[in-house]
């Protein structure tokens, strides 16, 4: 089986949320996948948001938006763009936005060792060339970092620094 195929094959099984054989034990506790889905389940609030395109000054963000997890690792994103100046500063950037929103629908994998979650977008390929990629490409994992009820989403170039930073709070 070649690479590609075998990247195929593990994509399409943390995908459909496959982490053990039919009938093995699932981990439970705190530092599990069943854990950090359960604390991503349901709805967030935006703290802040900045993009920091390659060669540009950062983008700050200013406007409002909302996160939904769901049990199934089921995700909504709408972070509402209210300068239309930063709309147009984001779209020069490569993040796309419709009528000043930018919009994720999907699924997500999450991968406890390396501390990200990986998106699976409604009618977009994951196989991207990440070095002509967006800020926001899902091709690109989103690292994440929990400090009480405020997790932290970023997405890191091909360096190693930050193309976007989103800090979300947990909605009670």
């Amino acid at each position: 089986m070649t690479i590609v195929m075998r990247v195929i094959v593990l994509l399409a099984l943390a995908a459909t949320g496959c982490t053990a054989p039919a009938g093995a034990p699932v981990a439970t506790g705190p530092g599990t996948l069943q854990a950090a889905r359960k604390y991503l389940e349901g709805r967030w609030t935006l703290i802040s948001f900045e993009v920091s395109p390659p060669n540009t000054a950062p983008i700050q963000l200013k406007g409002q938006g909302t996160l939904s997890y769901d049990a199934f690792g089921n995700l909504d994103m709408q972070i509402r763009v209210s300068d239309d100046r930063v709309a147009d500063e984001l779209a020069r950037a490569g993040v796309p936005l419709t009528d000043g929103v930018i919009s994720t629908t999907g699924r997500t994998a999450v991968d406890m060792q390396a501390r990200t979650l990986t998106y699976f977008l409604e009618g977009q390929s994951q196989l991207v060339d990440n070095k002509n990629a967006a800020p926001l490409a899902t091709s690109r994992p989103r690292y994440w970092v929990v400090e009480g009820n405020v997790l932290t989403l970023t997405v890191k170039g091909d360096d190693g620094r930050p193309l976007s930073v989103g800090r979300w709070q947990k909605a009670k």
